[in-house]
């Protein structure tokens, strides 16, 4: 039941993702990469940027592979589009890998290591996976909040929505 659960949230994610930059794309350039005071990252192609580099960290973490990841504000893609492709593609790899994923999987531990703290910790995946695509929802509002800024109207996003389209 547990990977189901993790199922429907990667559909989710990769739904949410894709409303969130239809939306962003309809920006021009300069309200894209303008500092808003809601941001951690600066801005709203900070924070997009930001999600993908911890996607990759953290899915990194799951496979046991080193994501190549050394600041939490590294920018993987200057490009709007290139980011655009890289999340896409990104979210299809999430979903494929949770597939892969049954309860007994989920419960396995994985040990790594936070850029923030030397420490090695240790954690089950079905945790690492909450984190993920909780930390996703918390920076798509702030991307839903900065679009609210701009003339850019910022998608409805709530599962539900999700839920309703796809039956």
């Amino acid at each position: 039941m547990l990977d189901e659960h993790f199922r429907l949230l990667a559909g989710f994610n990769a739904w949410a993702n894709r409303r969130l930059y239809e939306a962003v794309a309809d920006l021009p350039d300069a309200e894209y990469r303008k500092a808003r005071a809601c941001a951690f990252f600066t801005s709203v192609h900070g924070t997009l940027n930001h999600l993908l580099v911890l996607d990759r960290l953290w899915f990194g973490r799951v496979e046991g592979i080193d994501a190549g990841i050394s600041s939490l504000d590294q920018i993987l893609y200057d490009d709007f589009a290139d980011l655009r492709a890289a999340r896409e593609a990104e979210d299809a790899l999430i979903v494929a890998l949770i597939e892969g994923f049954d309860d007994a999987g989920l419960s396995q531990e994985r040990r790594f290591r936070m850029i923030t703290a030397p420490e090695e910790q240790a954690l089950p995946v079905h945790l690492m996976l909450a984190t993920v695509f909780n930390h996703q929802t918390h920076h798509r509002g702030q991307v839903h909040a900065m679009l609210s800024e701009t003339a850019a109207a910022p998608p409805p996003l709530d599962i539900i929505y999700f839920a309703r389209e796809a039956g």
